[in-house]
């Protein structure tokens, strides 16, 4: 069997062994099922009881009220960038707020543009989205069709540790790199959604939390597939799911729940994961630089540079022969770029520490 390493890749992420082990006992088939999973229709009584055990898990780890559905979708985010305009706005409210934090908040803002005249609230660009804003910077329309964000942007390692003071204007949030890892004020939400290769489980289903009454936007005339209100009614069936990433979504989900305990010591464990990283970037000297102001970095993705690009090279190249691979930093911003997510463990953040420590010995 190969030695797996420790996976600091942005997405496709690393998934919990406990989750890989199961998947692989039952990959054959599925107690009491006889097929894989791969395998089973999703119009069986053994997948629904699968899809509802997800929803369940779902509903439990984050308070999620019964005026909530939980829709699970295809797509990925990209479609979830249009598919909330196509939703939400209406001939009364025909504009929304977007707030861009990053690269993913600059494409949702991009798509959304195609379906009426959003305003930007605010902008991180002038300052290479290191920062975050205080609610006292947000330009809102308080007749807003919604207020979207990214509360974690991947690239450039910013994180919103509370959500945005937004009024009675419906909070849209793309939670694809951080969700599941804490707890969230549900209520505070009109929509939250997130593509499942980060926290959640593996490529190939979205997830979709949104506030029932809002349901009621999607107009009939919509394309059924893309039409929110169509989809809940339909449980997320209309189609053929996403079977295995489904399944996968109801280990994950399971592990946090009872092997975890829960988001609020999955945060506590998130928490102490990246203070390791940041407290060697902070006591390197200029040697390791952060991208990110200290307010408002992340703790899913930790970005920083080496003096030269060399360096830089250098530093993946040892690391990988090390066992800790997909540390390049994205083309946009360069230097090094640790994804944390809620499943790599903390023996794989103290491997990347120490040798930061001993690379920086060796090299500065």
């Amino acid at each position: 069997m190969t030695e797996r390493v420790y996976n600091f890749a942005p997405g496709p992420a690393v998934l919990p062994e406990p989750v890989l082990a199961q998947a692989q006992c039952d990959l054959m088939a599925l107690p009491d099922v006889g097929a894989s999973i791969l395998e089973i229709s999703h119009r069986s009584q053994a997948f629904r009881e699968i899809i509802e055990a997800a929803e369940a898990n779902l509903r439990n780890l984050l308070a999620i009220p019964d005026h909530y559905a939980v829709l699970f979708l295809q797509g990925g985010s990209r479609l979830q960038f249009s598919m909330i305009p196509m939703n939400l706005l209406t001939p009364e409210q025909p504009s929304a707020d977007y707030l861009i934090s990053g690269s993913w908040g600059k494409h949702a803002y991009k798509e959304a543009k195609k379906f009426g005249p959003m305003q930007r609230a605010w902008d991180g660009g002038d300052s290479s989205y290191r920062q975050l804003p205080e609610d006292a910077d947000l330009q809102r329309n308080p007749e807003a069709a919604y207020f979207h964000f990214t509360s974690n942007e991947t690239i450039q390692g910013v994180q919103f540790a509370t959500e945005p003071e937004v009024g009675e204007v419906p909070l849209v949030c793309d939670a694809s790199s951080d969700f599941l890892h804490r707890p969230l004020p549900i209520e505070r939400y009109g929509l939250i959604y997130a593509c499942a290769q980060k926290n959640a489980g593996p490529a190939g289903v979205t997830l979709v939390i949104v506030r029932k009454d809002l349901l009621a936007r999607s107009r009939d005339n919509l394309p059924i597939y893309l039409n929110y209100n169509a989809q809940a009614e339909a449980g997320s069936l209309m189609n053929t799911a996403p079977t295995f990433a489904i399944y996968i979504v109801r280990l994950v989900t399971a592990w946090l729940l009872h092997e975890i305990g829960g988001l609020e010591c999955m945060h506590q464990r998130n928490r102490a994961k990246a203070q390791m990283l940041y407290e060697v970037i902070d006591h390197s000297g200029d040697f390791y630089q952060g991208h990110a102001r200290p307010q408002d970095r992340s703790l899913m993705n930790v970005v920083f540079r080496l003096p030269t690009e060399e360096l830089t090279q250098k530093f993946v190249a040892q690391a990988q022969e090390r066992g800790m691979t997909s540390l390049a930093g994205h083309r946009s911003v360069g230097g090094i770029r640790a994804s944390i997510y809620n499943a790599m463990p903390p023996a794989g953040v103290e491997a990347l520490r120490d040798f930061m420590l001993k690379f920086q010995d060796k090299n500065s």
